[in-house]
């Protein structure tokens, strides 16, 4: 279950990091996006860490 939940936050840290790279990357970059993708890149990579490290304790 946990290795199940670290994978669903290992995918969740690269789409926000492909949504980052895209907003980045657009014609107008100071237009209001609706995620703020570095903090959701940041809270699934904490997710991820805790959830490994649950998994390789028990």
């Amino acid at each position: 279950m946990l290795w199940s939940a670290s994978g669903g936050f290992a995918v969740l840290a690269v789409i926000a990091g492909l949504g980052e790279r895209r907003r980045r990357r657009r014609r107008d970059p100071d237009s209001v996006g609706w995620v703020d993708w570095p903090t959701v890149q940041m809270l699934a990579l904490i997710g991820l860490a805790v959830t490994v490290g649950l998994a390789i304790k028990s």
